[in-house]
């Protein structure tokens, strides 16, 4: 849940060390993480070895490879980890280093996620970025130096006063970067975010649907002439190994537990968060019991709802006889 910095787009469960105060210190939430994984295992019995975890944020890289090493540690002793297991983070650019890949490549770490965004400094200024155009580039050829075989890179379009040649330009640094994974999301303007407040000022104008729709198909035709097909309808990889595996795991409606503040999981049907805020997270764990802050119950019409609407999302499609 810790940021340097709050991004405006974001609405994310994130917090700055300002905003947390000494209440939530990274060492406190890392305490309650392995209580909750603990708790995870024994409430869930004889369930098999995690065969993918996801680090999230945030930005997971502030830990440094101390911290990661330690959270992958945590998922060990408590659920144990698949021989194969895909074991992933995201990471911020500016706080990543050659020593840190090194590191989690030695904790375990098989796969990493660098935010981009873009290269373009006026969409980055726009976006409340603080990464400087090139960085990540420079992460990802780090990352790869230190052994990683799947590197991703996030991207986002849209954004008001990105022009097409932006987007060009931060699709030509992706391919340079040479990684075998790519996301791109479209710029959607989040209530409650600082940028949701700088439109309504009318400051900035909302993200144009038609300006969204051709970015996409440049996006697509790009990546696509390079070698990387889309399975999801933001994702794009080079091989069916370079595919999230985790990611897969929730459009294809498996089961996770979601450790953390504001996580989410899904087991057997059942859907449950936690409390959001690092300092309530912490403590509840401290008493023994598990943060839940709500869950829900799908019924058969939900689940079935959920399986059109995320398998829609992938290139293998729905199967026809999944609809009446």
């Amino acid at each position: 849940p810790f940021c340097a910095t709050r991004c405006g787009y974001c609405d994310f469960n994130t917090y700055t060390a300002g905003e947390l105060g000494s209440g939530a210190a990274p060492e406190d939430w890392l305490d309650g993480l392995r209580r909750e994984l603990d708790l995870a295992a024994q409430r869930l019995g004889t369930a098999p070895a995690a065969d993918t975890v996801f680090v999230g944020g945030g930005t997971p890289s502030l830990l440094g490879a101390d911290g990661l090493a330690a959270v992958l540690d945590a998922v060990r002793q408590s659920f144990g980890l698949a021989a194969d297991a895909e074991v992933t983070t995201e990471s911020n650019p500016e706080s990543t280093s050659p020593e840190l890949f090194a590191g989690i490549r030695d904790a375990g770490y098989t796969r990493v996620s660098l935010g981009m965004q873009s290269v373009a400094p006026h969409v980055l200024r726009v976006l409340d970025r603080t990464h400087t155009p090139g960085r990540p580039v420079e992460a990802a050829a780090e990352a790869r130096g230190a052994g990683f075989d799947h590197v991703n890179l996030d991207l986002i379009y849209g954004t008001p006063g990105e022009r097409t040649e932006d987007l060009q330009a931060s699709l030509d640094a992706v391919l340079e970067a040479g990684v075998d994974h790519v996301s791109a999301y479209a710029l959607i303007v989040e209530d409650g975010t600082a940028l949701a407040r700088r439109v309504r000022k009318g400051e900035i104008p909302m993200p144009d649907d038609d300006v969204l729709a051709a970015d996409y198909e440049l996006l697509d035709a790009m990546l696509e002439k390079a070698g990387l097909r889309w399975y999801e309808v933001s994702n794009w990889a080079a091989s069916d190994a370079a595919r999230c595996r985790h990611n897969l795991g929730y459009w294809l409606g498996g089961d996770w537990w979601g450790a953390g503040p504001g996580a989410h999981s899904h087991v057997g049907g059942v859907r449950w968060w936690n409390v959001k805020h690092p300092a309530r997270y912490t403590a509840t764990l401290a008493e023994g019991a598990l943060p839940v802050g709500g869950q829900e119950t799908l019924t058969a019409e939900d689940r079935h709802l959920e399986r059109v609407m995320l398998e829609l999302r992938l290139a293998e499609g729905l199967p026809l006889d999944a609809l009446d």
